[in-house]
């Protein structure tokens, strides 16, 4: 089956079981696990081409010398990229050898002409180099095959990790921007393999062309110099080829039910990985938590770990699809399709009076101009353009180079011989104001303030006051437009961020849930220190034990599960697949329904395990120099009931320590009664500033909001 498929028969009535071995099929399929309900076998036919215009591609053409230099000193790779041009170079001069071979059927029906005598040993010998050029066409197709799929499998793995790495180092603001998507974009490819594979396979299509093309008119003109209508019949030769090959074009739909999931926890967790460092939304955490290299090594061992198999559904099918093409029908279809110009022969030999030698011409010369432009043609078929391609390698090496905007400092947080203080981080403001890079209005505007080490601080104001814009800048997710920002006295432009976000643990309000299980969720906190132990404690802290204890899977619970199921449309029964729901509202058969691999959860206990991993972060053991001085919440409370949001305000007083913390929130409560330092921020700017009873003797803005909230309660 091929993505976007449409089924031509309903589904009908009943349920589809996978287990059912006496109506289903089952294969293994790689990592990939297909079950077919048992029916009719399939046919298909090619489907239609687009033409595009090659554009210019001298200035990417080293990328591509760089590309072929990178695959060859893979690990086994450079003996399989000669032999795959070795064979790529015999399979396109066997055509002429074939070519030659129907030149000298020419030459027996001429001397059958002329002398009405025939060679008959000669004949069959001629006939044989025929059908032995045809079979070694399919044999030689096959050898390219078998070659390429440990070559195109291990570039593939080699740029998907040359890719990982690349993404996993950028920060926030240079992720979003539009330019640099672009770019990301262009190093992927829409055939599954990249486009370093493409590349491979266009260059090596391309050589094959020439070759093809070269060798076969070397023979052509050499037999046809003595034919006048040799231009004339090439055009009408070429016309004919170009309008049937226009005219085949469209897949016939296998009429089955099919379904497939895959089972291997190394696979999922790795395309997890995948989705994590691609999707914006998970770009704050993984730069604030200071998670890039262990991402990346995560995904480097999981790649090792899963080898070859880690292709996706569609490439995986396409793959064990080819393995079947050398077959015995194969052969003899190969074989007959012969038998039409052989038998043309003979009659030339049994009347040769009858049938001008030019006929014969005409025969040879179509069947060779046939060959070539469906060569030309199919070559337009699988490439977009080569100079696309060209322009996508140099994309492609260009991402690992693409700069971030915030610079990395030079200076370590604390010197190598100290060791980390227990005190909490002090934090100081002087006149920030700050733009996102998207936008003209400031979402800071002259901002100054000071925490002290080991305060508990409380910003409060309404949404898109500028609150969390104050955090992210405390974690150098941006720099300052205007202004700067001091960490426990030092210019926090200077500190080297590795060692910055060390110190620093962040909960965002608009915080994400990563494509993992729960525990590698709540473990990416701290992923150094994680073990079950810790992340149990840090999911007790953080209230999320009961919500765990609910799942189907406990702790390796996948809430939005990063591979999808793919099957056919089901009988109407069929309610569930793989322990997962059916989900009957998707577009059917545009490439299979897709399985609900996610797990319904309120925003409170969503909320839960991302505090759980943000506890996971604060946790020092006794073995750990890494300690957290700095806590940053932005409205952890916003999804909890009263309740939950007071249980979570203990357990953090008792976490806190000598740490100093600093919440965003727009709820005036327990939590500003108790804070070292407040400050009222509307409209951008801080107005006002000092302890809950400063601000109600001062009875301004927060005064006045905070008997409005009280009132709000009482009544």
């Amino acid at each position: 089956m091929h993505k976007g498929r449409r089924s031509r028969r309903p589904a009908g009535k009943g349920t589809f079981n996978p287990d059912d071995t006496t109506k289903v099929k089952h294969s293994k399929l790689g990592v990939w696990e297909l079950y077919e309900e048992i029916s009719n076998s399939q046919t298909f036919v090619p489907v239609p081409s687009k033409f595009k215009e090659y554009r210019e591609y001298a200035d990417g053409l080293p990328y591509i010398w760089r590309m072929l230099k990178d695959i060859l000193i893979l690990q086994d790779c450079h003996l399989l990229l000669v032999l795959y041009a070795a064979v790529t170079a015999l399979s396109a001069l066997v055509p002429a050898v074939s070519l030659w071979f129907s030149a000298q059927l020419l030459t027996i029906v001429q001397v059958a002409v002329d002398t009405r005598t025939v060679d008959k040993r000669f004949l069959f010998r001629i006939a044989g180099g025929r059908i032995a050029c045809v079979l070694a066409v399919r044999v030689l197709a096959h050898l390219q095959q078998i070659i390429a799929t440990p070559l195109q499998t291990r570039v593939k793995r080699f740029y998907s990790l040359h890719i990982f790495h690349a993404l996993a180092r950028l920060d926030l603001p240079t992720y979003e921007d539009t330019s640099v998507q672009r770019q990301i974009e262009a190093s992927y490819s829409r055939s599954g393999y990249g486009p370093a594979w493409d590349a491979v396979k266009t260059v090596a299509t391309l050589g094959s062309t020439v070759m093809q093309i070269v060798s076969q008119l070397t023979v052509l003109v050499a037999v046809l110099r003595e034919q006048p209508e040799g231009p004339l019949l090439t055009s009408i030769a070429v016309v004919q080829t170009t309008i049937e090959y226009l005219s085949l074009r469209r897949y016939i739909v296998p009429p089955t039910i099919w379904a497939a999931t895959t089972k291997n926890s190394d696979y999922v967790r790795m395309e997890g990985l995948k989705r994590l460092v691609n999707n914006n939304e998970h770009r704050k955490e993984i730069v604030a938590g200071n998670l890039g290299e262990y991402l990346t090594e995560q995904y480097r061992r999981l790649s090792r770990k899963v080898g070859d198999y880690a292709m996706d559904f569609w490439e995986t099918k396409r793959l064990y699809e080819t393995r079947d093409s050398l077959k015995l029908t194969t052969f003899l279809h190969a074989i007959v399709s012969e038998l039409p110009l052989i038998a043309f022969s003979l009659r030339a030999v049994q009347y040769p009076a009858s049938i001008p030698i030019s006929l014969a011409s005409l025969n040879l010369l179509r069947e060779t101009v046939q060959g070539f432009t469906y060569t030309l043609l199919n070559l337009l078929d699988q490439t977009d353009s080569f100079g696309a391609q060209i322009s996508d390698i140099k994309k492609l090496y260009e991402i690992e180079n693409i700069p971030n905007q915030v610079a990395d400092g030079t200076e370590p947080f604390v010197a190598e011989d100290d060791k980390v203080p227990d005190t909490g981080i002090s934090v100081e403001f002087r006149n920030v104001s700050f733009k996102y890079p998207s936008s003209d209005k400031f979402a800071l505007r002259d901002v100054s303030f000071t925490i002290r080490p080991g305060q508990l601080c409380v910003i409060v104001g309404s949404n898109g006051s500028g609150k969390s814009t104050i955090l992210k800048l405390i974690a150098r997710l941006y720099d300052p437009t205007e202004g700067s920002i001091f960490v426990d006295g030092r210019d926090i432009r200077t500190l080297r961020l590795a060692d910055l976000r060390q110190r620093i643990s962040v909960l965002f309000q608009d915080y994400t849930h990563f494509p993992l299980s729960i525990k590698d969720n709540i473990a990416l906190g701290n992923p150094e220190f994680a073990n079950d132990d810790r992340i149990m404690e840090a999911a007790r802290l953080g209230g999320a034990v009961d919500i765990i204890k609910e799942l189907p899977e406990g702790m390796d619970t996948y809430l939005n599960r990063p591979v999808r199921d793919y099957y056919a449309a089901m009988p109407e029964g069929t309610k569930t697949l793989f322990g997962r729901n059916v989900d009957y509202a998707r577009v059917r058969g545009a490439g299979g329904m897709k399985a609900q691999n996610t797990t319904s959860l309120s925003g409170g206990q969503m909320q839960r395990l991302a505090v759980s991993r943000t506890f996971m972060r604060s946790i020092v053991s006794k073995s750990s120099e890494a300690g957290v001085g700095l806590l940053l919440f932005d409205e952890p409370s916003a999804s909890l009931d009263p309740a939950a949001e007071h249980d979570l305000f203990e357990r953090l007083r008792q976490l806190r320590g000598q740490k100093t913390m600093l919440f965003s929130s727009h709820r005036f409560g327990n939590l500003t009664r108790h804070a070292d330092l407040l400050l009222y921020i509307n409209n951008s700017v801080v107005e006002e500033s000092g302890t809950h009873e400063e601000l109600l003797k001062k009875d301004g803005q927060y005064a006045h909001i905070w008997r409005l909230q009280a009132q709000a309660f009482l009544s």
